[in-house]
């Protein structure tokens, strides 16, 4: 995600706190974290999938994602 749109997140995230936000403003917000959590969910799979385990014997095997 662009680093512009985590800084406008962080923006209304400060605004919400001193005064309540317009619908416009509850929208975008709503629209980036939707985005910023779809992203992250990508990532945190990615890197899922790149780990191995080890048992005690020595055996690699790779994480599987459950149904």
């Amino acid at each position: 995600m662009e680093q512009g749109k985590i800084d406008r997140i962080n923006e209304l995230a400060r605004l919400a706190k001193t005064r309540e936000l317009t619908a416009k403003e509850l929208s975008e917000r709503g629209v980036l974290r939707k985005e910023y959590l779809a992203e992250w969910r990508q990532s945190t799979e990615a890197s899922l999938q790149n780990m191995v385990l080890v048992d005690e014997k020595g055996n690699k095997r790779h994480l599987k994602k459950k149904d």
